[in-house]
């Protein structure tokens, strides 16, 4: 988009943006497209075999799924130390 612009435009914008700043509401924390890109970047995806053992184990031990995960990969990691 900035290439598209001329000078004149360039300046009008950058007077604008430095006298009025974006608002940024702290409450909303964790919601911007970056924040969500990033989670969408760690979502994975499991077979049905798989979902159904975790879904399994984790309503047996009260626990999410992503905890049972959490919790095999620790000692994956343990037994590696």
């Amino acid at each position: 988009m900035a290439a598209d612009l001329t000078e004149e435009e360039y300046d009008a914008l950058d007077e604008y943006f430095t006298k009025n700043p974006p608002k940024i509401d702290p409450t909303k924390r964790g919601t911007g497209f970056f924040t969500r890109r990033t989670q969408q970047a760690r979502t994975i995806t499991v077979d049905n075999l798989s979902a159904a053992y975790l879904t399994t184990k984790a309503i047996a031990d009260h626990k999410t799924p992503a905890d049972i995960i959490s919790e095999m990969v620790q000692e994956r990691i343990a037994a590696t130390v």
